[in-house]
Order: C-alpha cells, then sequence, then structure tokens
C-alpha cells in the first residue's frame, strides 16, 4: 500500500491510496478459496468447485465484497499510520478499481485540529462545603419521624375515628353477584385520606374491632376491570384490627430503623443527606467553572463540518427563519462547545481516560434508583435508543476528566452555610435564565431533551451509608 497526502486548505486534507493488482488478485484469491468449501453447486462435489466456475457465478459479488473489505481496512489504516484524526465522516472517491486491476482511491478528510493543552494551574473554581448546622439536622429528623407510621392496636371496645389504620377482609358484590377483584384479605386503611374507593374509608368510621359492616360505594372509572367502572357495589367488610397512631420517640431504636447504628450515627447521616442534597448543584457550578476557564485555551481552527452539525443540534425543531436570524448566534455558541470538546477530549486522551462498562451500568443503576417504579421504562429506554447509551458514556468521559482536572489544580475552598447554599444556586439559575432570554431566540416549538431521571422522591425510608 503506498499513501500519499495532500494539503487542500487548511484541515482539509487529500490522502490517495494505491494498492497494486497483485496484492488485489491476493485477496481475490483468498476469497475464492474461502468460499470454496462452503458452496454447493450441481455436478460438482463440496469443495472441489472450479475457480473459473465460481467466478462465473459469483465473481462480481465476490469482487464488490473483497473491495469492501480492502477500502475499510486500508483507508482506516491509512489514516492511523499518518497520525490523521478525522472530524466527521471521510469521504472515499474510487479513481481506478475492477477485478484484476490496479486500486487507487482518494480519502478526503477533514482533520481534527492540534490542541496544545497549557498548563491547569490557573485555572481556578469554588470548591463549596455546606455547614449544616445542628439544629438544622435535628429538625429534619422530626420531619422523617413525623411521616414515619407508627400504630398500636386500641380496645376492642373503642370505636375508629378518622386517623385510626382499620384493618379489614372483605367480600364485595354487584347486583348481589361475585365479580373479579371484589375480594381481599388484611386490606388496611387509615381513615380520614380517601385513598382506596372515594366515600369508602368514611363509612368504617364508628366501627369496633371484630365488627361487620356493610360499605356502599361506586366502582371509580379507571377500576382495573373495566366492565365494572361506574357500577354500585356492596363491600362486606369483617373488621380484624383497629390502631391508633403515636408519636415516634427518636432514639436509638428509631434510628436503627432507619439503617443507623444509634441516634448520633443517624444525625451523621443526616448532614451528609442534607449537604449531599447541595453538593450537586455546586458541583456543576465548580464545573461551570473550570469549562469557562477552558474556553480561554486557544485552539487554530474549528472543522466547519462540526459547527454546521452543532448548529443542527442547537436549531433543532426551530423554523427556518428562526435559523437564519440567529445563524451567527448558533455558529458562536457551536465554536465555544467544540472546541472546549476538544480540549476535554486531547486531555482525556493525553491521561489515558477510558470510560468502562462497570461504569456505565452503575450510572443507569443510580438513574434506576432515583426513578422507584419505573426501572422497566428506564432499562428500555436505553436498550431502545443507542444513541442515548452514547450520550450517557459521553457524560461519564466528561465527568471523569473533569475530576481529574480538579486533582490538578487547587480550588478556592469555600464552607458556607445552607442559606447562602440557597443563595448562589437561586442566583446562578437566575443569571443563566437572564443570559438565555438576552439571547432572543425564539422557538416556534419548543424542544424537550429525553430525560429518564424526571423525579425525586422525597419519603425517607432508609438512610444510605453511601
Amino acid at each position: 500500500m503506498k499513501v500519499t497526502i495532500e494539503n487542500k486548505k487548511g484541515l482539509e486534507k487529500d490522502v490517495k491510496v494505491f494498492i497494486d493488482k497483485k496484492t488485489m488478485n491476493t485477496y481475490m484469491e483468498e476469497k475464492y478459496e474461502e468460499i470454496k468449501g462452503t458452496v454447493n453447486l450441481k455436478g460438482f462435489r463440496p469443495g472441489k468447485v472450479p475457480k473459473d466456475v465460481l467466478k462465473r457465478q459469483f465473481g462480481k459479488a465476490i469482487f464488490n465484497e473483497v473491495l469492501d473489505k480492502v477500502l475499510k481496512d486500508t483507508s482506516t489504516k491509512a489514516l492511523e499510520e499518518n497520525k490523521i484524526k478525522p472530524a466527521g465522516q471521510p469521504k472515499l472517491d474510487l479513481k481506478i478499481y475492477g477485478e484484476d486491476k490496479d486500486l487507487e482511491y482518494i480519502i478526503s478528510v477533514t482533520e481534527l485540529p492540534k490542541v496544545e493543552i497549557k498548563s491547569l494551574e490557573n485555572i481556578k473554581y469554588d470548591d463549596y462545603h455546606v455547614k449544616i448546622d445542628a439544629l438544622e439536622t435535628d429538625k429534619r429528623i422530626k420531619e422523617i419521624a413525623k411521616n414515619q407510621n407508627n400504630f398500636i392496636e386500641i380496645n376492642k371496645d373503642i370505636k375508629s375515628s378518622e386517623g385510626n389504620l382499620v384493618v379489614f377482609d372483605y367480600k364485595a358484590k354487584i347486583d348481589n353477584k361475585d365479580f373479579k377483584g371484589g375480594e381481599g384479605k388484611n386490606t388496611q386503611l387509615i381513615l380520614g385520606k380517601d385513598l382506596f374507593i372515594k366515600g369508602f374509608d368514611k363509612q368504617l368510621v364508628g366501627v369496633k374491632k371484630g365488627e361487620n359492616k356493610i360499605v356502599d360505594v361506586i366502582l371509580p372509572e379507571n377500576y382495573p376491570q373495566k366492565e365494572f367502572a361506574n357500577k354500585k357495589a356492596k363491600f362486606d367488610c369483617k373488621i380484624i384490627e383497629i390502631k391508633k397512631s403515636e408519636e415516634v420517640i427518636i432514639n436509638d431504636d428509631f434510628a436503627k430503623n432507619l439503617g443507623a447504628k444509634d441516634l448520633p450515627d443517624l444525625k451523621i447521616l443526616i448532614t451528609k443527606q442534607i449537604n449531599d442534597e447541595y453538593k450537586n448543584s455546586l458541583d456543576t457550578l465548580a464545573k461551570n467553572q473550570i469549562l469557562k476557564e477552558l474556553e480561554k485555551f486557544k485552539v487554530e481552527e474549528i472543522p466547519q463540518n462540526l459547527i454546521n452539525e452543532e448548529v443542527k443540534i442547537l436549531s433543532q425543531e426551530m423554523s427556518v427563519d428562526d435559523i437564519k436570524k440567529n445563524k451567527k448566534s448558533f455558529e458562536e455558541k457551536a465554536k465555544t462547545r467544540i472546541k472546549v470538546g476538544l480540549i476535554l477530549n486531547e486531555f482525556g486522551e493525553q491521561n489515558n481516560i477510558k470510560v468502562e462498562e462497570h461504569e456505565i451500568q452503575a450510572e443507569i443503576q443510580k438513574q434506576l434508583r432515583m426513578m422507584p417504579g419505573q426501572e422497566k421504562m428506564v432499562m428500555e429506554f436505553y436498550q431502545k435508543n443507542p444513541q442515548a447509551l452514547a450520550s450517557l458514556r459521553g457524560n461519564v468521559y466528561e465527568e471523569k476528566i473533569i475530576s481529574l482536572i480538579k486533582g490538578k489544580i487547587k480550588p478556592n475552598k469555600k464552607e458556607i452555610t445552607k442559606e447562602e447554599a440557597e443563595k448562589i444556586i437561586k442566583n446562578t439559575h437566575k443569571n443563566n435564565h437572564n443570559h438565555e432570554e438576552n439571547k432572543e431566540i425564539k422557538s416556534s416549538k419548543k424542544t424537550k431533551k429525553t430525560n429518564p431521571i424526571a423525579t425525586k422522591t422525597k419519603k425517607v425510608k432508609k438512610v444510605s451509608k453511601k
């Protein structure tokens, strides 16, 4: 293989690749030998079909297959050996090709620019630590205790009242007939919350343990068996237990139920939990400060094809008029994003940063924990969207690079109160919002990014030590 490189203009190059006829014929012979043992033709024993017969029957298809493989292997090798990193997909232009001929083709490629990573020592960012007041921790623990259900059984002669927990079995009928889903055992209702069937628990106020109570209700419109929706039903309820709520005592036993060793340990864990609630937002601020500093690094030239692709992403679902009106603004933003991306990528390559499969899975598991009950939906999202998985890999790669950069520079360490943290985060969001408004970029449609991380659970059941 002979490779000749011609500089066309700036980062654009033409790479001429020449492979002589003898080498191409060798590839063809190897392919004929490979298929010889697999082809079955009438009148010939397996593996004994003559080459000229194979050539007449399959010559064109075999040549095309060999050509595709040679182009793929030699174009990749030509670029790698000459240390050319393509910005986007190279274009191939066949000049000479055919059976029993030399192969000559041109790779038209836009090369990624050389990026010089200067000293990181001058990069500055704020490393915040939120100091949580002991009173704030105690307040959070009291809130958790208040939300914990602590029911104890009451005397069998005392009637149920609002706020009590009633445990009962039931058998329901519609028009005196049994129906699917009309039977339940050890059903629990907190009276007054109306969470079962509308108006049901009100009719259980005033019952005693051991009594039977007929409850008349209309089944809801969204009843699982649609044929019974909006039907009148009679529930024959056998009252098994009645319990009253008792205030949770905050002690070592309470702490152990939440996964802590004792109450002092719980306070440490809750303090960390509150701090972590601000950590993600404050870490994002630090990351943005670093990225802003990287914008000051110099990159000689940004490939136009990358700018065009980035502009497409930035302007997706916008009207043609809006895109034209804001073209310059989009291009400037695209250049900045690409430049920072090139710098991060160069830093990652220089430090041999790689993303392992277990790191991707760990990130997916993190998202699953943030969306209890929707784990299947999240998994299917990534299975059906390879681009989303690639984007996730890119995010993990970027976070690893940012983490390494943080380790190489000295931050401005700042200890702040919870109130100060809230103020910083609020002001940052406000400034970002105003910055976007000032660009006056209006879209005819709202662009929505698919994000499987959409909700956070507020109910605290266990305190994680991780």
